[in-house]
């Protein structure tokens, strides 16, 4: 049992949270709906996100709430990032009530914002395995495309009949079955259970 896993263990649970996580300046938007238990981390919530989303935690990451930043322990760590460790903050600590809003930034170099809203504090349903999503829309980005100036660009490539050769090439990138309207409920909720294990 991981230290991390050990103190979980010993936090006791008042509540779920269930949590709408939406990348900022797209429209349609990609937004996943996630319901974790508050006795859970920050860093725990960057995992859920990082799997809901799709992404592949290869880049650092903060939470802004409030005026305080969160990242991760090592990151927070380091001289130049003044930012506090999400390790050692639960969820209960820092969300207190519905419609509360703060900022989940991945990748600093692409800069993908994401909108998190507290839509509701639930009773802990003693037959649901936490974390879990409830729903969500649209593929996530792929991962070091040049943020949403380069985001938006992959997506008229794709749709522009005329350019079959830049089509071609930029499938080789991302994968021949990137399809950005895609989203997998199943599948995330698979991944999900390894989180929870």
């Amino acid at each position: 049992m991981t230290a991390t896993q050990k103190k979980k263990k010993e936090r006791p649970v008042w509540n779920a949270i269930q949590l709408k996580v939406k990348l900022r300046h797209l429209r349609p938007p990609i937004w996943r709906r996630v319901v974790v238990p508050d006795n859970i981390t920050l860093g725990d919530l960057h995992q859920v996100i990082q799997v809901t989303m799709g992404w592949y935690n290869c880049h650092m990451h903060c939470f802004r709430i409030g005026d305080i930043e969160y990242t991760s322990r090592d990151a927070s760590e380091m001289g130049e990032l003044d930012m506090d460790n999400e390790e050692r903050v639960p969820l209960a600590a820092v969300l207190t009530h519905e419609k509360q809003k703060f900022i989940y930034e991945y990748d600093f170099g692409d800069s993908w914002e994401h909108e998190v809203v507290v839509e509701k504090f639930l009773p802990l349903d003693p037959a649901t395995k936490y974390p879990v999503c409830l729903g969500g829309a649209r593929a996530c980005p792929p991962e070091d495309c040049g943020g949403f100036p380069g985001y938006e660009n992959i997506l008229d490539v794709l749709k522009d009949e005329n350019r079959d050769e830049e089509k071609e090439e930029l499938l080789e990138w991302i994968g021949e079955d990137y399809d950005p309207e895609l989203f997998d409920l199943s599948r995330v909720n698979w991944q999900l259970g390894a989180l929870g294990s």
